[in-house]
This record gives structure tokens, sequence and C-alpha cells, in this order.
């Protein structure tokens, strides 16, 4: 087959590209630029964007042996996930820009031009494994190594994608296995640090760059009765879950700590109370992509988070929208967040959060 893999200058999609290349297919590197003012994203090993990835991408083709090229996808990159990212916090809800990017980039404009390209697949270093049955289907997986699996971040790509995706490096067990590959094929990325944080919000400061982007919008942070207990300069800068950085002028009255509950940007408020009222047995979501068709109510568990545990649930399809029931409830669900569905190890689908509630007090 002809293969494209995306080198993004790391350890893992060198590897993976290397495994390709063993295997006997065609496989041509690319990176993937993703901004025009390169100095806007960090340098050294925290993001996975900066100009030294892009040289040691290159230097990575170079060992192994295969044509290399820089695509520039810094336009769809600001216009999908930049854009989404800051309207979502800008409308209350928390988001996932390593989803986005894995939708809109990854698995969209970078498989897209490849194929039109004549490519027969793109490669990627993701932990993740696809399973083929016997009649043909393909099913994503969790990978062997469940502290770098990454298939919640790759829930959104749905079968089409899947049909057309690599990701060799799905069995192996450790990240240190795949370091030493990378040491023993002569690859000087082998020790360089994981990529870490947003790549997009160069020095790491998140609200610093929603800041800069969105200014200052001053509203009132209130209590779960309505009363002011502090002042906010945006309400965007906040998430549900949120415990530091309040900056509250009123403490709460058991002397407990409080927590965001809420963004109401509408009102322009953050909405705190107690850790118990974080508590959500119940999650909406919409949008779903989903790997099959899947029953109306079906058991399973789900993931809001990259590196949440799962928990038991069930759940009730409607369309493109599902409500889950947690066996045990959750913790700062948010709007926004990407639900992720899986029976045992295989990925059922994906949908975004909408809302959450805890069913004894929506009964009460």
């Amino acid at each position: 087959m002809r293969v494209l893999a995306a080198l993004s200058g790391g350890v893992d999609s060198a590897v993976a590209a290397a495994r390709a290349v063993d295997a006997g297919h065609d496989v041509v590197g690319v990176h993937m630029a993703l901004s025009r003012t390169r100095d806007q994203f960090r340098t050294g090993s925290r993001g996975c964007c900066s100009i030294e990835d892009a040289g040691d991408a290159r230097r990575a083709a170079d060992v192994l042996g295969i044509p290399y090229y820089v695509w520039d996808l810094s336009e769809q990159f600001e216009q999908t996930v930049v854009a989404d990212f800051l309207s979502e916090y800008e409308a209350g809800r928390t988001p996932n820009p390593c989803v986005r990017c894995n939708e809109h980039i990854k698995f969209a404009a970078l498989l897209d031009k490849a194929v039109a390209l004549g490519f027969d697949a793109v490669c990627t270093g993701h932990y993740a494994r696809i399973v083929v049955r016997d009649d043909g289907t393909r099913e994503l997986h969790r990978a062997l190594d469940a502290a770098k699996d990454q298939s919640y971040v790759l829930a959104v790509m749905g079968p089409e994608r899947l049909a057309r995706s690599m990701f060799p490096l799905g069995d192996v067990p450790s990240k240190e296995v795949t370091r030493a590959e990378a040491a023993a094929r002569g690859l000087s990325v082998s020790a360089k640090p994981d990529s870490y944080d947003i790549c997009f919000v160069a020095d790491g400061d998140t609200q610093g760059f929603l800041r800069a982007r969105l200014g200052s919008q001053p509203g009132d942070i209130v209590d779960s009765d309505g009363e002011v207990v502090g002042e906010h300069d945006g309400a965007y800068a906040y998430t549900v879950g949120q415990r530091r950085g309040l900056a509250l002028g009123r403490p709460a009255a058991d002397g407990k700590p409080r927590y965001v509950l809420s963004i109401e940007p509408v009102n322009n408020r953050v909405v705190v109370g107690s850790a118990d009222e974080l508590l959500v047995d119940v999650v909406a979501a919409d949008r779903a992509v989903w790997f099959g068709t899947p029953s109306a109510d079906l058991e399973c568990s789900v993931q809001v988070r990259a590196h949440g545990v799962p928990v038991a649930a069930r759940a009730r399809v409607a369309g493109d929208s599902v409500e889950v029931t947690l066996a045990d409830g959750l913790r700062g669900v948010a709007p926004g967040q990407s639900l992720v569905l899986f029976d045992g190890t295989r990925v059922l689908g994906q949908a975004t959060v909408t809302s959450s509630r805890r069913a004894a007090v929506a009964a009460s």
C-alpha cells in the first residue's frame, strides 16, 4: 500500500513510520505546519508544533530513507481547531482541542489530501488498536498499554476514516519499548520528552491565551442560590469542577471549598458550589459518531476525559443524540467535553456533552 506517515517530530510517529516501512508499504513522510507564525508556538518539547519538531521529523525521515514533505495546514487549523476552542469557551463549554484536531486536521484535511494524491492510508503514532473481524469489519480498540491509550481522542473519526488509518503502536506494551526501538533504529528522538499541554498556547497559559483573544468581560460569581460571592474578568476562563483561582470575597458558610458548577454565558455568570453539587449521574450528548449501528438501549462504559476512568453506564440512543445513566456518579462533567462509549476495549462511538444532571435531584 501507499502510506502517508504523519511525522510530528516525536518518537511515537517516527517508530510508527518505521514499522510501516518494515511491513513493506511504500511510505512517504509528511509534517503538518499548523502555523505560519512559528514563534507563536512553544519551543522545546512541551507541544507538538514547535519549529524543532519539524527538524526532528525531517531527520527521522532521513534515517528511515523515505521522502519527506511539509504540508501547510495552518489555515484549516486556525479556522477549525483554534476557532472552535475560542467559541466553545466563550459559550461556556469546555472543548478538547486534541479531539477537534483529530477530527478536522489529522483525519479530515490530512487524510482527504492523502486520498486525493493516491495514498491508501494514513499512518500515525497514536496508541490505539484496529481489530479486523472475519467479515472485514474494522473496530477501534484501546491500546495494549492503558497508560498511553489514545482511543478517547480518536473516537470522533468514525468508521470511514478508520478504514484508511494505521496505528502501528497499538500493540506496544509500554512507551519504554517504543523508545528502545527508536534508539535501536538510530532515531535521534528516542529520548525526546513527551509533548503535553495545548500546542497553540505558546506559554501554557490557557487563561492568558483566552483573555488575549476574547478580551475583558467582567461579571459576577454567584453561589447556587444566586447570591453574589465574587467577580470575574471573563466567564470563559473558568471550567466546571475548577477550584483554584476563584478568588472569592466571601467564604462558604460551612467553610468548605467551592467549585465551579456551571458557566452561564448569557448572564455572564459563574456559578459555584460544594463538591457534592458537582456530582452527576445522567449525561446528555449530541452530534454522535458511531462505529456501526448502535442499539437503542445498551450497556457500556463511558469516559469523559482523555485520561479519565471509565464508568459503567446504560445508554439510550436516539439518532445522533445519546443519554447515559451512570452506575456511579462523576464530578465535573462539562458541556463541550467528549463522551466516548466503550464495550470492553472496543469503541462504540462518541458524542459531545450538552448537559448533565443528578437524577435524584431532577426527580425531587
